[in-house]
């Protein structure tokens, strides 16, 4: 499939100069470098400090497993990054339970991230949570998905079924529509963009179906 290009705001992620350097010279395994890649990507994403991302988070990033073919390809991928010296790599016990965290490899984050397991704290996280499954990668990936992160940004599991739904609901022209309408006004919400679906759905919005109507669907869009 061929990439459509890039939005006129596209956001952009910052990265450590030496990945455009002497590791994209020496990084000879292509799912090395698809890891490294992602994984660098949900870290600028994090908020807070420190920022590192879980094992169990890996294992259920969509983009990751579906680079790499399957999610069961993640560890294995991980564990180049981190003997490349690209990732630092750090095991927290919690619970009875082992939890391996990843983090840029600097010297500040290798400390932070040390101290972080040591104490097994983990920032943001609550004992509430489901944890996340693994990706199949195998599963068709949704246009929708794609937009999602190309606009707004990280797609958490939970917000993927909601996806779904409005996937099922709306027509996908319509869907592709609002997230440029709301592109165009500098708006990076989901809650935005259903709310622009909603209001079609309310309008009897007519372009890209010949009966001018969405297609029903048994729930409402959860707005995020």
């Amino acid at each position: 499939m061929k990439f459509s290009g890039f939005p006129d705001r596209v956001r952009s992620i910052p990265a450590p100069a030496p990945l455009f350097g002497q590791l994209l010279e020496q990084i000879d395994d292509l799912a090395e470098l698809k890891c490294a890649l992602r994984v660098i990507g949900l870290l600028q994403r994090k908020k807070g400090y420190p920022r590192f991302v879980t094992l169990r988070e890996a294992l259920a990033d969509r983009t990751l497993a579906t680079a790499l073919g399957s999610a069961d390809a993640i560890p294995d991928a991980l564990d180049a990054c981190v003997r490349r010296g690209t990732l630092a790599m750090a095991v927290m016990e919690r619970g009875g339970n082992e939890e391996r965290l990843y983090a840029l490899n600097t010297e500040r984050d290798r400390l932070a991230l040390s101290r972080t397991a040591a104490e097994a704290i983990v920032v943001g996280y609550s004992q509430t949570q489901p944890n996340p499954e693994p990706w199949d990668a195998t599963i068709e990936r949704p246009n929708i998905f794609a937009l999602y992160e190309a606009n707004i940004g990280m797609l958490s599991p939970m917000l993927a079924d909601e996806l779904k739904e409005a996937e099922a609901l709306y027509p996908m022209d319509w869907i592709e529509d609002a997230f440029r309408e709301a592109a165009a006004q500098n708006v990076r919400s989901w809650r935005y963009i259903a709310r622009i679906l909603e209001s079609w759905e309310r309008e009897g919005r007519s372009a890209g179906r010949s009966d001018g109507k969405s297609r029903r669907y048994s729930k409402k869009v959860k707005r995020y």
